[in-house]
């Protein structure tokens, strides 16, 4: 690697997900989360246990710092932290925050931490979750017991994870919870987030808490499969579907006003957008925007028919065909030429190059790779998991990284996804991730793979 300009502003770390890792799913006060609710009555693979992270949490830190790790990503549940629709707090989740940011400080490990990801409480998804707006009003009031509780512990705050997907999968593709397929409600969703995300930013600057707060998007370089002007039209209309709505706002205090016009003309009730919900999105700026980022995606023209969503929750088991297309809109495709993983995703280390280039000159706010990784079938039987394919694509994407943060772009961080082995929501926990394994059906023994410890050399080849 070619060793980072201005190292004292680079965090390296990982990042989890307070559902997916936690487990301890109805312990010390905690409310029902919609993925405790949704797993169980469809006897699907649930995070009850998880990584048990909840009661290992200071084994996990630890081996983050004996790793060279400088840095955390995680959730808070909110479940944990309000007990019900009167907003109610539960002090024992409070306190079990308190006391993982406190585990991070001793072990000198600066904690970036996301608001939510995706665990929303079952009483509010009993009044609509997302399509109501008294959800982002719970939101807010969640979010300042947080900023009161956790202030001064926490330099970098993010209110969401991937609003795109938590989103898309509820009320388009259908695949998660609620299950819905209708687009009308989508757009009144992503709405209320982004109302909600803005609302949070306001009263965190108002409430003059501690730190920076940002959001955290699942960005997807859009390429054209070719160069006609209705696939690159097509290209415009994904990347508003799946980035801009939620980075413009954001990062410009407005939504894509192309991509408003379209939905209009296509009939959509829009009466739900007001004026002052508006403006505190264009004062609300964010400090930051976080980059998930796992592969590109290639882009047609809609070709093909209706609207279709299918995707791949079973890995190389899976004998389907991917499908996300939107009519009138877009269609994604594959490009033959690029490596596929066994979950559909394609890789391509130049693109994280690309969308941080494009990102900064765009927004010119700060940055962080806040995810990135690749999800194997493992066997964790062995002392030494040998697992060179993470390694590779790590060291690839983290080079680009480096790259681009030498060619001006200001990207202060890497967060590896994960940095052990988790519950990946509905592929269950064979789909690994986990710098570290998690041996799931023996207590969820760790045990170190391979690139742990080439991540730990990494590291110190970047700082030292």
């Amino acid at each position: 690697m070619k060793n980072i300009d201005n190292k004292e502003e680079f965090l390296f770390g990982g990042a989890t997900a307070s559902y997916q890792c936690e487990g301890a799913w109805n312990e010390d006060g905690k409310a029902e989360s919609m993925w405790d609710v949704y797993l169980h009555k469809n006897n699907y693979e649930n995070g009850d246990v998880a990584s048990d992270h909840y009661h290992r949490y200071k084994e996990d830190i630890r081996m983050m710092k004996e790793g060279g790790q400088n840095a955390y990503r995680f959730s808070i549940a909110w479940p944990r932290i309000i007990k019900n629709l009167e907003g109610e707090v539960n002090e024992a989740g409070i306190k079990h925050y308190i006391d993982v940011l406190d585990e991070c400080h001793m072990q000198g490990i600066e904690p970036l931490v996301t608001l939510y990801h995706w665990d929303l409480p079952q009483y509010l998804e009993d009044i609509g979750g997302w399509l109501n707006p008294a959800t982002a009003d719970a939101f807010v009031h969640y979010a300042e017991v947080c900023y009161k509780a956790f202030d001064g512990k926490i330099n970098l705050w993010t209110t969401f994870n991937e609003p795109k997907w938590f989103t898309h999968c509820g009320y388009m593709a259908g695949n998660y919870p609620p299950e819905h397929h209708n687009p009308q409600e989508y757009i009144q969703c992503c709405y209320n987030v982004m109302v909600a995300h803005a609302k949070a930013v306001d009263l965190f600057r108002k409430e003059n808490i501690k730190g920076k707060i940002g959001i955290v998007m699942s960005t997807e370089p859009m390429y054209p499969i070719d160069d006609k002007p209705e696939t690159l039209q097509a290209v415009r209309n994904a990347d508003n579907y799946a980035n801009n709505w939620v980075c413009d706002p954001a990062c410009k205090g407005e939504f894509p006003k192309d991509m408003v016009e379209k939905i209009r003309s296509q009939g959509f009730d829009l009466s739900f957008v007001k004026k002052e919900d508006l403006d505190v999105i264009a004062k609300n700026r964010v400090d930051f925007l976080g980059c998930n980022y796992y592969g590109p995606v290639f882009v047609k023209a809609n070709e093909e028919g209706d609207t279709c969503f299918v995707t791949n929750n079973s890995g190389t088991r899976f004998k389907g065909k991917v499908i996300n297309r939107i009519k009138d809109w877009y269609e994604y495709t594959k490009n033959p030429d690029l490596p596929t993983t066994a979950w559909g995703t394609q890789t391509y280390p130049k693109g994280i190059y690309e969308l941080l280039m494009n990102y900064w000159e765009r927004y010119h706010t700060p940055l962080y790779i806040t995810e990135n990784g690749i999800g194997l079938y493992e066997d964790i039987a062995p002392d030494r998991i040998e697992d060179d394919q993470r390694i590779d694509y790590m060291d690839s994407h983290i080079k680009e990284i480096i790259h681009a943060k030498n060619d001006g772009v200001d990207v202060r961080g890497y967060f590896a996804w994960s940095p052990f082995d988790l519950y990946s929501w509905k592929n269950g926990c064979e789909k690994r991730y986990g710098l570290i394994g998690i041996d799931f059906e023996n207590g969820c023994v760790r045990k170190p793979k391979k690139s742990y410890y080439w991540y730990k050399e990494a590291i110190e080849k970047e700082w030292k």
